[in-house]
């Protein structure tokens, strides 16, 4: 099944399900705080507590569980694109590495933005990133768009409203 079929995400998700709940069951045994996301081939694991020691020793617990399970269910895990990303209430906090050369992996740093399904966030979950992100995005739009008009046979006014509200709009008010 091609990546542009439309039976593709159902037959990923019906497919990469019983991963998840292996996994799940196995974390559940293993006394693991730790929870997945998934949405068709981008997963994400998510583990909370109060240092972060904690969370990374579970991190790399359940990052070799979903790796065996992959590899056991026939699937490639791509470790020089997994990311890791902590979040912190505390200013000055230290953001340490995720060593998972144990099981054959690279080591992870954290990133400082994180982007997930089109949403960006920073470490306090304040929404500055996704806002520059897309207004610097509608801007440059803007401009390029002033250099339709500026030619010999522009645009008439009507059209570069239409333009605007059809192009710009959307990408300055996406997820707002």
């Amino acid at each position: 099944m091609g990546q542009g079929s439309a039976l593709s995400p159902i037959l990923s998700a019906l497919y990469i399900a019983l991963l998840l709940h292996l996994f799940e069951r196995r974390a559940q045994v293993l006394n693991l705080d730790t929870s997945t996301l998934s949405y068709v081939d981008n997963g994400l694991l998510v583990s909370q507590g109060r240092t972060y020691n904690k969370t990374l020793l579970e991190l790399t617990s359940s990052y070799s569980i979903v790796s065996d399970l992959m590899a056991s269910f026939g699937l490639v895990m791509e470790h020089d694109k997994s990311e890791i990303f902590h979040f912190s209430r505390a200013h000055n906090d230290f953001n340490p590495e995720l060593d998972l050369s144990a099981i054959g992996a690279s080591i992870l740093k954290p990133k400082t933005y994180w982007q997930y399904l089109g949403f960006y966030f920073d470490r306090q979950l304040s929404f500055k990133e996704h806002v520059w992100f897309y207004s610097t995005k509608a801007l440059t739009t803007v401009k390029t768009m002033g250099i339709l008009g500026n030619s010999s046979r522009g645009f008439l006014s009507l059209q570069k409203r239409l333009l605007y509200w059809s192009c710009v709009v959307p990408i300055a008010t996406y997820s707002f």
